[in-house]
């Protein structure tokens, strides 16, 4: 499964359904969350697995904790919110509250609501990494490419589908409050394009900054 079939299939539409009747939030706002936010996390992780004590622990973690079968249970996501924040604090570290705070003025998604559906939807973003890495028989040596991979796969997909359901989403939330989904007219491609490393020039602004200022450094 490409990322951007988990974003705009049934899964990812599951979701965005159960954290709208929790957090009340718009369902758009979600998936454009959800959207920005898997890169993300697994851009992050990339770079960790490139050590390779942390490669290995996150090798054990999806083996024990996330073997993708919450990809057909979406119900897993509520229960595991605790699980979720512990993931994001090892992830993000120090840039966590930087992190939310700049999702939060690009989405519109109050503060107080933005780290417990972030939570929500990480064990999600795991499953996902986790039956990749099954499917793709990958151990702890091969994280990196794999997870780089998965980021490279979802932007050619993005710059193939230029009418992506998903861009008409992020530009109506990401859009009002960012410049970003005015480059290329395409913000999913935008968004990949920052994590990936490239161009940062156009991403000024806006949810770039978060991203270029993150990532294009590292």
């Amino acid at each position: 499964m490409n990322l951007i079939d988990l974003l705009t299939g049934n899964t990812g539409s599951q979701v965005a359904d159960k954290a709208e009747q929790k957090f009340g939030i718009s369902r758009n706002q979600i998936i454009a969350l959800l959207a920005v936010a898997a890169p993300l996390i697994i851009s992050y992780l990339r770079k960790k697995s490139q050590d390779s004590t942390e490669a290995e622990s996150l090798n054990n973690a999806l083996d024990k904790d996330h073997d993708g079968s919450i990809l057909d249970d979406v119900s897993q996501a509520d229960a595991r919110q605790d699980e979720g924040g512990s993931i994001l604090n090892h992830v993000f570290g120090g840039d966590k509250q930087t992190i939310e705070n700049k999702l939060s003025q690009n989405t519109g998604i109050s503060i107080d609501k933005i780290g417990p559906i972030l939570s929500m939807l990480a064990p999600v973003i795991m499953g996902y990494i986790g039956r990749e890495k099954q499917q793709n028989s990958v151990g702890a040596g091969g994280l990196g490419d794999l997870l780089g991979g998965i980021l490279g796969g979802a932007q050619n997909q993005a710059q193939q589908q230029q009418s992506n359901p998903l861009n008409d989403i992020l530009g109506s939330v990401l859009g009002k409050n960012s410049s970003q989904s005015q480059s290329s007219g395409n913000p999913l491609n935008d968004i990949l394009g920052s994590v990936l490393g490239g161009d940062q020039k156009k991403h000024q602004g806006g949810l770039g900054d978060i991203l270029g200022s993150f990532l294009g450094g590292k």
